[in-house]
């Protein structure tokens, strides 16, 4: 297999990104001796290194520039986003529904994502054999297992079946070529390990942005909601199992939504208020760089000289937000018009719906280096699945309604009461579409539920058969990606997904 060959070259990721409690020193230097796993794992600072390691696979998911970015992938995969980038195929081939296995996007998620996991099950096999102070070493595999879980659950929604490896592999390893499992085998895995994860003593919150207790049960009520839904469809149990991780969440009163929409996109609030966990980022060490794909094609409103047009809503279901939503207000999520580069007292009318809710003002208008965060866990977010999941496993019930009118009340909203089970089921869909738009969640939801959202109507309809505003309709080989070229053509005991 394409990722593993290239992985045992190495052993082990040693150019490790280093999250430390200011953000400040984002990267750690590579070490250059000549490590093996013989005389490597011999003192803490190497146990940290390797799972700093681990980290380091979200990053390149946000690359941007003029050929598009693989984070898109997900959000075109909608129909619910547009872009003015010709060039980027990648992005064009997913948006028309006319996608190949040679889409490099599927390609970057599957090589980052494995090898963020090889590098878990390195620290996760090595790491409790080392003389160390136990505090430390139980949260340092906690983190391992996390980010393990977190990488399978992303691969497993986006591919099916996929190889399950948990253990370290070299040139004589039986899963050099690993045969794909069913995705089931994956979730009782990810399940696992984040069971695990909730014993290793990790605070609730961290601000550095490392993982914390707080990020695994969000992820573990999240995995619970989808193996509730399609395609495990385990039903009520579990949406029981997503609600009552949730209410942890919540009931450990760390978190809070954020008064304003403005401090989603506000470097100085990353890793906290209502941000649980997040990719991080540094501007001038590593600064995110999607800035250039959320600002319309060369109009000249941005201090970066490149200005791509990568992704933006389409019209259509920025106008579909509830009448006096704040969300739909110019600058809350949305941007229609901005200033020029050359002269900021005159503004420009943009004529499209692009992407505030991640705009970096200052990098954007001076420094062209972003210090923000990519949000991967948001209270919102942990709101909407105990309102959903509870709705499902109860039936309508005040703390479902009071979790879903928290989030509403933000947007200025009235209240939802006295709505059937379905009623409220759907009500809450929505406001997770609309709350969160372009965070590489939409597309996943519209698998689980098998619905998509029809932004003429509102309302749900069938995935399959579902007709995208601009033509395209939704067949069932959409509810995959394909599994790249690469992996096919390196390890014959993978299986395509049907239709590609």
């Amino acid at each position: 297999m394409n990722y593993i060959k290239s992985y045992i070259r190495r052993i082990i990721c040693l150019s490790a990104v280093v999250i430390t409690a200011s953000c400040a020193d984002f990267l750690d230097e590579t070490d250059q001796s000549n490590f093996t796993l013989d005389n490597y794992f011999t003192k803490p600072e190497h146990a940290v290194s390797v799972v700093n390691s681990i980290y380091q696979s979200m990053q390149p998911i946000m690359n941007s520039g003029f050929g598009g970015g693989t984070w898109m992938m997900l959000e075109f995969a909608t129909g619910l986003a547009d872009t003015e980038l010709g060039q980027a195929q990648n992005s064009l081939f997913v948006k028309d529904l006319v996608n190949t296995s040679d889409n490099g996007y599927g390609q970057t998620f599957w090589t980052n994502y494995y090898r963020g996991i090889a590098n878990a099950n390195l620290a996760i096999a090595k790491i409790p054999d080392m003389n160390m102070d136990e505090t430390q070493k139980q949260g340092l595999l906690g983190e391992a297992r996390f980010l393990r879980a977190y990488y399978y659950f992303n691969l497993v929604q986006m591919f099916g079946n996929i190889p399950l490896i948990t253990e370290p592999v070299d040139l004589t390893s039986e899963q050099l070529y690993p045969n794909p499992v069913a995705p089931a085998a994956i979730y009782d895995q990810i399940v696992a390990d984040l069971k695990e994860a909730e014993n290793s003593g990790l605070p609730m919150r961290d601000v550095s942005g490392r993982v914390s207790m707080g990020a695994i049960k969000s992820l573990l009520s999240s995995v619970y909601l989808t193996m509730a839904g399609y395609p495990l469809q385990k039903g009520n149990e579990y949406y029981g199992l997503a609600a009552s991780k949730a209410k942890e969440v919540i009931d450990s009163n760390e978190f809070s939504l954020f008064g304003s929409y403005g401090d989603l996109h506000d470097p100085a609030m990353k890793n906290l208020g209502e941000n649980i966990f997040m990719s991080q980022f540094a501007a001038y060490i590593q600064p995110s760089n999607w800035q250039v794909s959320i600002i319309p094609y060369n109009r000249g409103i941005s201090n970066y000289s490149a200005e791509t047009g990568g992704i933006f809503a389409q019209e259509e279901f920025v106008k579909s937000y509830e009448e006096g939503d704040k969300r739909a207000d110019e600058k809350e999520f949305y941007y229609s018009s901005y200033t020029l580069r050359e002269d900021r007292s005159q503004t420009l009318e943009l004529g499209d719906y692009y992407i505030y809710k991640h705009f970096d003002v200052v990098a954007q208008t001076s420094t062209t280096s972003s210090d923000l965060n990519w949000p991967i866990f948001r209270f919102a977010e942990v709101l909407l699945i105990f309102a959903e999941a509870s709705n499902e496993a109860n039936g309508p019930n005040e703390d479902a309604y009071d979790a879903v009118n928290l989030v509403r009340e933000r947007a200025e909203l009235s209240p939802l009461s006295g709505l059937s089970q379905s009623q409220l089921r759907e009500a809450v869909w929505r406001e997770k579409f609309y709350e969160l738009s372009f965070e590489n969640k939409t597309w996943f939801d519209m698998v689980r539920i098998r619905k998509g959202f029809n932004v003429t109507t509102h309302e749900f309809e069938d995935y399959v058969g579902h007709q995208f505003v601009y033509g395209p309709t939704l067949k069932e080989r959409e509810l995959l990606f394909p599994i790249p070229t690469a992996e096919i053509r390196n390890n014959s005991n993978l299986v395509q997904n049907a239709g590609y």
